[in-house]
């Protein structure tokens, strides 16, 4: 799905962002990509696939 239709991000893009540069939110992820810079429409939709990329990621964790 895309998230940023002005850069055609999706939620594929930004979730491997997390997965693999430790991506935590917007902040961060615009050092990525140039995600919200353009019309600003998809800030709410990244940090949400942000955030839920980083929840199920850390029920996967062991936390012994």
């Amino acid at each position: 799905m895309f998230v940023c239709m002005c850069y055609g991000i999706t939620d594929k893009q930004i979730k491997n962002a997390v997965e693999t540069h430790g991506v935590g939110n917007m902040r961060e992820l615009k050092q990525i990509m140039a995600l919200g810079s353009q019309c600003g429409k998809c800030i709410e939709l990244a940090q949400e696939v942000i955030d839920n990329t980083i929840i199920d990621e850390s029920l996967f964790k062991d936390v012994g």
